[in-house]
């Protein structure tokens, strides 16, 4: 099932002995579209230290009393490499993230479920000197992105604005997002579409802009979504016939 990430914020992640901590941001990797790290916050009992752990260790949750459990003791996360989750995580600190607690890495390639269908981040020369704030920011070599540092992103059609990025739907088991939730606000008071990630044509994370192979009327009389329903295969085929094309 498809799922709001906004939504998975807050459960509590359960060790094998006792709370390690809540949801308080995720990581997605910007080009295979996959989430890839929760973030956790540890509530005070390691020093209001924040840890990251992986997608691919989170158990089926317990959605009734919003919990996920982990194969993982308190002293192992207490031990486990220190990450700045205010600061670009490198590979680096990803390697070391993984030999310590022997998950398997990812970006050998996709996960089940993940494309690969996102365009490379593009900045033009011009816009860089522009501004000067940007050569400050350390150099990445991961593709990893705050969830919470997109909400907002600004989501552009081909022939202008649309809305804004409000939330990701994410595929329960795989991790994979299926969609962007985006607000139409602006434009279209109150209305909310699905977007795919396979129709994004332009990514800049600097500029909070996220372009779209659509037209301003497509998405006009697109279906409209309700966040608070599931997205259910009767919604995803309604996409689908209307766009004509695949939806993930």
């Amino acid at each position: 099932m498809k799922r709001s990430l906004n939504d998975l914020k807050g459960y509590t992640i359960r060790a094998n002995d006792g709370d390690i901590g809540t949801v308080y941001d995720f990581y997605f990797d910007d080009q295979g579209w996959g989430v890839r790290y929760a973030v956790v916050d540890t509530g005070g009992w390691m020093s209001d230290r924040r840890v990251l752990i992986a997608s691919s260790a989170l158990d089926s949750p317990d959605w009734e009393s919003r919990t996920f459990p982990v194969k993982l003791t308190r002293e192992q996360v207490q031990n486990s490499p220190s990450i700045d989750t205010e600061k670009a995580i490198l590979r680096q600190h990803e390697t070391d993230l993984h030999s310590y607690y022997g998950w398997p890495i990812y970006w050998g390639g996709p996960i089940q479920g993940v494309f690969q269908a996102a365009p490379l981040l593009v900045m033009d020369a011009e816009d860089e000197d522009e501004d000067e704030t940007l050569q400050e920011e350390p150099e990445r070599d991961t593709h990893l992105r705050s969830a919470s540092e997109i909400t907002g992103c600004h989501i552009e059609a081909t022939d202008g604005e649309i809305g804004h990025m409000e939330d990701f739907m994410v595929d329960d088991e795989t991790w994979a997002i299926s969609y962007l939730l985006v607000g139409t606000r602006n434009w279209l008071p109150g209305k909310k579409v699905l977007v795919s990630p396979k129709w994004i044509k332009h990514l800049c994370w600097e500029k909070s802009n996220i372009q779209v192979d659509l037209t301003r009327d497509a998405i006009k009389d697109s279906p409209e979504f309700d966040p608070r329903k599931p997205v259910t295969p009767e919604v995803e085929g309604k996409l689908h016939d209307y766009y004509g094309r695949p939806m993930d």
